[in-house]
């Protein structure tokens, strides 16, 4: 390999991280923040793939990739509140109401942006990276999501705000302790309900990174499952909004390594390689996901018997 075609390669791995980690940074994210209040969404799947087919099919009739934007963000606060409402019910269960809320996301997606798999839509613009180099092939590599500034923001912010301002202070106790929450006078069910409202809006960002950057354009595998790895994601960064930064830009970089390959002139094993995020999450998950241990960061309400 000469080092022009090293060059190119770690320019792909890295563009590629920031490219493909744009979605679970902030599906992660928001995930975070529902966890945080001591509930859990997995229909964060079906938040990001109707957020994506809503992002797209505003931005082809408005003609603004940005009203795109607010569109993704509105329809996955819509989603995730249904399900904390609904999770709020009496005898009601996060897993299943998750699951459900996941088919139904997916399904009025498939049904409804049936019309936007053939039109092209306004994309988000590009921050380029690259315009120190001479090569066409790193210039290119190394175009990057205008919303990926936003999300690493967003994530300190949260940080910040988790520490430090009362709202985020109500989101841990809600976490850790239901009945602390209670008692000093506060409704959990408001506080979690609020709580997964905001991590579905956040997510829905992530589905206007898919449509709206990368790949590009609307279809209906456009997710490949990013929205259930985030769970695992939120689980490795130990709940901590900045650490989903790091482990977004790891699963990113983890599914840009068949690309960077390809780029060079190397095919062989390429489809082997697009299984590397999900080798991760398995891994994630038999790691950290042991029968009775407690995952370090984990808010209490989650580990405790519900």
């Amino acid at each position: 390999m000469s080092a022009d075609q090293l060059l190119i390669f770690f320019a792909g791995i890295v563009g590629g991280a920031l490219r493909v980690g744009a979605p679970f940074l902030f599906v992660s994210l928001g995930e975070c923040i529902t966890e945080k209040s001591g509930r859990i969404n997995l229909g964060l799947e079906g938040v990001l793939v109707l957020s994506a087919m809503s992002a797209f099919g505003a931005s082809y009739l408005s003609g603004s990739a940005w009203i795109g934007v607010l569109a993704a963000a509105a329809t996955g606060a819509l989603l995730a509140t249904l399900h904390g409402v609904l999770c709020s019910l009496p005898r009601v269960n996060d897993i299943a109401t998750g699951i459900a809320l996941m088919l139904l996301g997916m399904g009025l997606a498939f049904y409804l942006g049936k019309p936007l798999i053939q039109p092209q839509a306004p994309q988000l613009p590009a921050i380029a990276l690259g315009n120190w180099s001479d090569s066409a092939a790193v210039r290119s590599a190394l175009q990057v999501n205008a919303l990926v500034p936003i999300g690493v923001a967003l994530a300190v912010a949260l940080w910040w705000a988790f520490a430090n301002t009362r709202a985020g202070l109500l989101v841990r106790m809600a976490g850790d302790s239901a009945n602390a929450t209670r008692a000093l006078g506060y409704s959990v069910s408001a506080i979690r309900i609020a709580a997964t409202a905001a991590g579905g809006m956040v997510a829905g960002l992530g589905g206007a990174s898919l449509t709206l950057f990368y790949p590009g354009s609307w279809n209906e595998g456009i997710s490949s499952g990013q929205g259930l790895i985030a769970v695992a994601l939120v689980i490795f960064a130990r709940w901590s909004p900045v650490r989903c930064v790091w482990t977004s830009l790891l699963f990113g970089g983890a599914g840009a390594i068949g690309p960077a390959l390809q780029s060079i002139g190397i095919s062989w094993g390429y489809h082997l390689f697009n299984i590397v995020p999900y080798l991760l999450t398995l891994l994630i998950l038999v790691i950290t996901c042991r029968p009775g241990t407690t995952v370090s960061g984990s808010p209490g309400e989650l580990s405790s018997a519900r």
